[in-house]
């Protein structure tokens, strides 16, 4: 008998490897084609042959992104643009969940505030209202109008919030009879006490904004303003106006190496990679973060 359930668990357990396998498998594959085309020839992949592997290898769509002033200077922005979305956000997220992780007992208004950030996060201003205050500001072409207009997302609020409730108040109240200020109990319970949630946070609003090429088009006018992903996202192949401008027979023949399903592929590719090199440092907390910053008790 327990024989034969050792080995309808052993079954089980290699039904379900197998199932995570053909998911992880469903997830990479897509991922792998695209590495596959931004390193082909332009004719393999416009000829549709290239699979998983690269077809007559060719790196012409990443030097055209990277051999470019513009590059490296949208880069910057990117990065700079996230370190500042990044920190602006824990500083508001924290500030705005302590308070509002209280009960109605201990801070008066408590529920008004909860029902204006419910009403904030479900009836936005919208894009049109939103580029009219920043235009009044004088903020266009600059780094805060990337920043601001996503400076509270409400939703992380609303989870470092439920995780602040779920801390035992045992804690706090120990912290306050020793002596201890509202502030320092923030800084020195609170959010030691809160890595997991803050972590979680911290990645979605870095994901966001290293992702996010839309608030370029709309804010931005400048091109040498644009962050890296709308600088990429405006990239392109054009033959017509190459040849307008005159361009020599080797120049045009080594810009026809590149297809724009190369250089879509290679935008791709170069957006992923940095994401790629953040998210394992973070992994561990996120769903811990996201499962008790679901859960109230």
């Amino acid at each position: 008998m327990i024989e034969n359930k050792s080995l309808a668990s052993r079954l089980r357990c290699a039904v379900i490897y197998i199932v995570v396998i053909l998911l992880a498998l469903c997830c990479l594959l897509p991922l792998l084609n695209i590495v596959a085309i931004s390193l082909s020839s332009n004719a393999a992949v416009t000829g549709g042959r290239v699979g998983l592997i690269p077809v007559g290898f060719s790196a012409a769509a990443y030097e055209k992104i990277v051999a470019d002033r513009q590059f490296w200077r949208s880069f910057g922005i990117a990065v700079l643009r996230t370190g500042m979305a990044l920190v602006l956000n824990l500083v508001l997220i924290v500030l705005m969940a302590y308070p509002l992780s209280k009960s109605e007992r201990e801070f008066k208004g408590r529920n008004v505030y909860m029902y204006l950030l419910i009403f904030a996060m479900l009836f936005n201003g919208g894009m049109i209202p939103t580029f009219l205050v920043l235009r009044r500001l004088g903020i266009l072409n600059t780094i805060w109008a990337l920043v601001l207009p996503g400076a509270v997302p409400i939703f992380s609020v609303i989870l470092v919030m439920n995780f602040f409730m779920g801390i035992p108040k045992s804690l706090e109240e120990a912290a306050l009879l020793d002596g201890a200020s509202p502030f320092q109990v923030l800084t020195q319970i609170y959010i030691p006490c809160s890595k997991p949630s803050l972590a979680t946070v911290a990645l979605f609003s870095i994901v966001g904004s290293w992702n996010d090429f839309y608030s370029g088009l709309i804010y931005i006018t400048k091109m040498r303003n644009y962050p890296l992903m709308t600088y990429i996202q405006s990239l392109s192949v054009n033959i017509e106006e190459l040849l307008r401008a005159g361009t020599n027979a080797g120049a045009l023949e080594n810009i026809l190496e590149v297809s724009n399903q190369n250089l879509n592929a290679a935008k791709i590719v170069v957006a992923v990679i940095p994401l790629l090199l953040i998210y394992p440092m973070l992994q561990k907390y996120l769903i811990t973060g996201i499962v008790m910053g679901s859960v109230k008790e």
